[in-house]
């Protein structure tokens, strides 16, 4: 295994009779993750994919033994929805909806706070460890196995890295698509103090975006730690224009600190293998990963 998720893990689906649900779960089920069952409120009783519905987070983990569940509830439902599987005592939330109003989250972040329970996203792709497990949305035939982690605030790039990675000769231990958002549960430091404690992962490529200081502070962890794996890190917006929110509701530049150049700055001051463009990305870990075999 790697991180998070592995073929262990037993996976609930949140809104699992919905068209997105039912979609992304197949998929998921076709991929080998171990989907147990789903919850829609008053479906309980029926069964959906061949796997049994039930009305609360509750009941389907005390008849499943559910450790992990990914949500496909509507942005006006999705907070009550992670608070609910914190409440049941779900171990990993991945939170796939976008357009949760910020205020909800901030009832989440608190809410969390009191609990075990470690939240992925919202306004995210997921989780996927190579060849064991999808939580999310990501095509797994792109994810190959091999040793490389990924942290990512991009879908879409998240897949481009893992493909840049393949086509290097290389592949992917876990993949984290942590969200756009400005509030999210796993930031991207949290998620590399995970990859750098993983005996299965030997590099990692951390992707960001313009806004908020995420970035910097997984640098200064990176730096921090010796540089003890080696980081590839991109910065996307590097031509977005100051005080206009660019896709994702957290990239915005609110300050100088928040652009691509004062971003990459950092990262490169902190050990940071840093590339202008993710279609490099493959090559440079590789060039570097052989580089620090040879020394």
């Amino acid at each position: 295994m790697s991180i998070l998720v592995n073929k262990a893990s037993r996976v609930l689906v949140q809104g699992f009779t919905g068209t997105e649900g039912t979609f992304h779960a197949a998929q998921m089920i076709e991929y080998g993750t171990n989907v147990v069952g789903g919850v829609t409120p008053n479906k309980g009783g029926t069964n959906h994919l061949d796997r049994r519905v039930f009305n609360t987070v509750a009941e389907c983990v005390k008849e499943t033994g559910a450790n992990v569940s990914i949500i496909f509830v509507p942005p006006a439902f999705a907070a009550d929805a992670i608070m609910e599987a914190a409440e049941a005592g779900v171990a990993l939330v991945v939170c796939i909806t976008e357009g949760i109003p910020v205020q909800d989250m901030v009832r989440v972040k608190n809410f969390l706070l009191g609990t075990t329970t470690r939240l992925i996203g919202p306004n995210c792709p997921g989780v996927i460890t190579a060849g064991e497990c999808k939580v999310g949305i990501m095509p797994g035939f792109v994810f190959k196995q091999g040793r490389i982690g990924i942290v990512s605030k991009s879908g879409t790039l998240t897949y481009e890295a893992a493909d840049q990675v393949a086509k290097a000769g290389l592949g992917i231990s876990t993949a984290v698509g942590i969200g756009g958002d400005p509030i999210i549960g796993t930031t991207t430091k949290e998620a590399i103090e995970l990859f750098m404690n993983d005996p299965e992962t030997d590099a990692i490529v951390m992707i960001g975006e313009i806004g908020g200081g995420m970035e910097a502070e997984a640098a200064r962890y990176i730096q921090s730690t010796g540089n003890k794996k080696p980081v590839v890190g991109f910065i996307a917006g590097q031509t977005a224009p100051p005080g206009r929110r660019m896709g994702h509701a957290g990239a915005i530049v609110g300050g100088a600190d928040d652009t691509a150049a004062a971003k990459m700055k950092i990262m490169e001051e902190c050990g940071i293998h840093v590339v202008q463009s993710p279609a490099d990305i493959g090559k440079t870990m590789a060039s570097v990963l052989s580089k620090s075999l040879q020394s």
